[in-house]
Order: structure tokens, then C-alpha cells, then sequence
């Protein structure tokens, strides 16, 4: 009992102070102020309506669902492909192919971001959807692998071999057995790649350019160089899409019973 009232008098305060920022922005995305205050001298809707009415934050935002979904479907589809060569296959060096894919998640991501600049720039990409798309897939495929490659390795591999021994070739025996079992984390992986990409600002700095800019971009660069409360609501439709997708993600890895 005491070890319980120890961990929740750490855990509750811990939670609430890391909570706390993000509860204060959505408040003021309310407020009737012109400037960032807190508490809101009154509420309304008025920086939403303006959020929905100005280009900058509407093009962004088409940007940011353009390139997050782009990512989380190439993520997902290489992701899973990767998963399978590296829970299956048998070839030399497999434990080297798996750190490189988990890569992204170790290296910091200014280094990440400094290399892709560098690199994009000499292809004469950086600035496009492409660049973004690429970039963000390659932050997001250490999730989709990881979770894929959790299931595969949970799984009965009998199934495939039953499958294969009654005649059927390695893709059809992939397609019509293996991925419907795995399907739940394939799903938990596309959403965590989508997040990732959703919510990715430190790369999208270095491959924006005034034309074309995620909404985590405009934010920052708004935060910086304004304090219109608009900022608070943008912020508070990208915390909303975020926790939608979350909870999508708790119910796909219930469903595969992955821990974790």
C-alpha cells in the first residue's frame, strides 16, 4: 500500500506537469485575446475561424496530411516488406541490416536532418513533396518494423507452412495468411509512422521552403515572430489529430496483443 501511495504521489504530479503546457494551449486556442494570454479574458471560436480562413494555415495543413500519409503508406509497405526479410530470412550480416533500420531512432535527428538537407539539395529536391514524403518515410519505418517484426516473430510459423506444403507460392501464402494475422500491427505500425510524420518538425525545417511548409513548420516559425493566439489553435488541431490517431493505435495493438 505504501509503495502504491509512493508511486502515485510521483506519478500524478509527474503526469500532471507534463500535461499541464498542453491543457494551458488549448485553453487559450479559446480565448478571446489578440495576444497569447493566460487565463483568456473570455472564449470563443474566433482564432479556429481564422485558422479555416487563411491560406497559410490551410495550406499547411493540406501539406501536412499530403505528406503524412504519403510517408505512412511507403513506411508501411517497406516497413513490413523489411520486417519479413528480417524475421524469416536467413543471409549473412542480418544484424547489421536491422541496426540501419532502427538507425533513425538512435542517430539524433539535427544530424538526421543535416544529412537529408545536404543530400536533397545536391538532387535539387529540397522544397517538394517528394523530399518531404522520403524523409519522413525514413523516420517512420523503424516503427512499422519493429512492430511488424514483433508479430511475425509471435506467430505460428505452421500456418505458412501448411499453406505452402497444400501448393500455394511464397506470395500468395504471404498475402492470403500471413498478412491477415499481422494485420493488427501493420495497422498499429501505418499510425505510428503517420504520427511521426504528423507531428515531425526538426527535418521539415530543413526541407521547407516559403512555398511549400508543414503545419508544425508554420508553427514554429509563427511562435517565433508572433503571438496570435491562431498559433494556440493550431497547435490544438494537431495535439487533436494526434491523440484521434493514438487511440486508433491502442486499439490496433490490443487487437495484436503485442506488448507494449
Amino acid at each position: 500500500m505504501n509503495r502504491r501511495l509512493l508511486v502515485y504521489g510521483l506519478v500524478v504530479p509527474m503526469a500532471f506537469f507534463l500535461v499541464a503546457p498542453t491543457i494551458i494551449v488549448v485553453i487559450i486556442s479559446f480565448s478571446s485575446s489578440s495576444i497569447l494570454f493566460f487565463p483568456p479574458p473570455g472564449y470563443g471560436l474566433r482564432w479556429y475561424d481564422q485558422f479555416f480562413h487563411v491560406s497559410t494555415w490551410t495550406d499547411a495543413a493540406a501539406t501536412s496530411l499530403k505528406v503524412a500519409t504519403g510517408s505512412m503508406l511507403a513506411a508501411t509497405t517497406l516497413g513490413t516488406v523489411t520486417a519479413l526479410g528480417l524475421v524469416r530470412g536467413r543471409y549473412p550480416a542480418r544484424g547489421l541490416v536491422n541496426g540501419l533500420m532502427l538507425s533513425p531512432l538512435i542517430v539524433p535527428t539535427v544530424i538526421v536532418a543535416l544529412g537529408m538537407y545536404i543530400l536533397y539539395l545536391r538532387a535539387h529536391l529540397v522544397g517538394t513533396l517528394l523530399a518531404l514524403m522520403v524523409a519522413h518515410s525514413t523516420l517512420s519505418l523503424p516503427y512499422v518494423v519493429i512492430n511488424v517484426a514483433a508479430a511475425l516473430r509471435t506467430m505460428d510459423p505452421t500456418m505458412e507452412l501448411a499453406a505452402q506444403s497444400l501448393g500455394a507460392p511464397p506470395l500468395r501464402t504471404f498475402l492470403m495468411v500471413t498478412l491477415p494475422l499481422i494485420l493488427p500491427s501493420v495497422v498499429a505500425g501505418a499510425l505510428f509512422a503517420f504520427i511521426t510524420s504528423w507531428d515531425e518538425v526538426v527535418v521539415s525545417l530543413f526541407l521547407s521552403t516559403p512555398f511549400l511548409q508543414t503545419l508544425p513548420v508554420v508553427i514554429w516559425t509563427q511562435v517565433r515572430s508572433d503571438v496570435d493566439p491562431t498559433v494556440a489553435a493550431a497547435s490544438s488541431l494537431v495535439t487533436g489529430v494526434s491523440l484521434l490517431v493514438l487511440l486508433g493505435l491502442f486499439s490496433a495493438r490490443r487487437r495484436a496483443n503485442v506488448p507494449g
